[in-house]
């Protein structure tokens, strides 16, 4: 048995020498209401501010059928994009007196769904997600219980609102300079192939190729998912089938580059490399490197902003701003600038 004594307005009552009842309506912001003095709400507020004591969410919850809460499901936190977006939404909802619950996939749709389960559980008033799998019967019948949006990536046709950076657009505008140059061989290594923003990216790199009358060679794409372990074993097949890097690499994720990085550094300690590396999604640290890294900078605060905006929409029953938000993105042209 736990031995810690959990709080209750019953102590609070006790401590400040008041009913219950009348506890609960100076805790519950209904003390001008029912009349009660001044000074017994002060003397209950101070009580109740020594002991950090807030009256219980969940019987809130109960009465009002709203948990003032907003469920997350990204798939991963040390993936430095995703955790810029969990931050961005959590001071979003702060601002808006919203708590949010976040729960991570690691890229597994069944961990997603228990994920998404749990959350609508503990009857969180609407939820983001940032999908792992590209089938949208997984997140469907979700839809009829509560208010749901993905963000970063979406499942066209699903009708489920979404908002995700403008890739496709951004892919072609930070590769079109490099092809402009006498770039005669662009790899291109991303993620899992059914993902929306897998297929994006790739189809940016393309428009990029056609722009130049270029065409992909065999070898030079390959996917996997956006995991670090991924980038690492795609660096490893090709040098193992080339015996060489390739003349410029573009990875669809900055955890694809961190893979990418970490062989680079462990065969040849940055000593060789491909002379040209770009990648989707930025870092400061981008900025330390020993190679220059050209790289897309997605605008985490505006995709939070959007998507929270459709979230509590649905949730009051007033109009979308839009049902899918497409958020332009900024290059940070570290070498292709020089």
């Amino acid at each position: 048995m736990s031995s810690f004594k959990r709080l209750t307005i019953d102590d609070i009552a006790a401590l400040a020498g008041v009913s219950r009842t009348t506890a609960s309506m100076v805790l519950n912001g209904h003390a001008g209401r029912y009349r009660i003095s001044q000074a017994t709400v002060d003397r209950v507020e101070a009580v109740a501010r020594e002991h950090h004591f807030n009256p219980s969410q969940q019987a809130r919850s109960l009465r009002s059928r709203r948990s003032s809460s907003i469920g997350l499901v990204i798939p991963d936190l040390t993936n430095s994009t995703h955790a810029a977006l969990a931050q961005a939404l959590e001071n979003g909802c702060r601002a808006l007196g919203y708590q949010l619950l976040m729960v991570t996939s690691d890229e597994d749709p069944e961990r997603e769904s228990a994920g998404i389960g749990q959350l609508a559980a503990r009857q969180v008033d609407g939820m983001i997600v940032v999908p792992c799998s590209g089938d949208a019967g997984r997140y469907q019948p979700w839809t009829r219980r509560l208010p749901l949006v993905f963000a970063d990536r979406h499942i066209p046709g699903s009708g489920i609102p979404s908002t995700v950076t403008d890739a496709a657009d951004s892919v072609a505008r930070l590769l079109a300079p490099l092809l402009e140059r006498d770039v005669a061989e662009l790899a291109y290594f991303g993620g899992q192939p059914d993902l929306s923003a897998s297929r994006e990216r790739l189809a940016g790199y393309h428009q990029a190729l056609r722009a130049q009358g270029m065409a992909p060679q065999p070898g030079w794409v390959a996917e996997r998912d956006f995991q670090r372990e991924s980038g690492y074993r795609l660096m490893a097949d090709w040098h193992q089938r080339h015996g060489r890097y390739p003349q410029a690499l573009f990875t669809a994720s900055i955890t694809l580059l961190e893979g990418v990085l970490s062989f680079i550094r462990e065969r040849h300690r940055m000593r060789e490399a491909p002379r040209y590396l770009l990648t989707f999604d930025d870092h400061p640290l981008l900025d330390c490197l020993p190679l220059a890294v050209d790289a897309i900078r997605q605008d985490s605060q505006a995709l939070a902003d959007a998507s929270l905006r459709q979230t509590l929409a649905l949730l009051h029953g007033e109009p979308l701003p839009a049902a899918d938000i497409r958020i332009p993105a900024s290059l940070n042209l570290r070498r292709l600038a020089g």
